[in-house]
């Protein structure tokens, strides 16, 4: 159940990175397809509270999960963002 977190943490990293780098409609897509490619089947691939909040709205994901999901997703945001400060080129 852990890794659940952890996937969502590392993915939103990816994505939020390459949003932040590459600024590219066409990576962004290609990103997130890929994400969602490798995560969706541990732990949903959902890389957005607001997405987190619609799952567990609808049954899809347990209400315990909800504060844990938001909260890998806010810190991998916050740790791809402090990322790109440090290796802007």
């Amino acid at each position: 159940m852990m890794y659940n977190y952890l996937v969502e943490f590392i993915g939103t990293i990816f994505f939020v990175y390459v949003i932040l780098t590459t600024k590219n409609p066409l990576a962004i897509g290609a990103a997130l397809a890929l994400a969602l490619l490798l995560t969706v089947n541990v732990s949903g691939g959902y890389f957005n509270p607001a997405i987190t909040i619609a799952m567990v709205s609808l049954g899809t994901l347990p209400t315990t999960d909800l504060v844990p999901y938001c909260l890998a997703q806010v810190f991998g945001a916050l740790v791809a963002l402090e990322l790109h400060e440090r290796f802007k080129l």
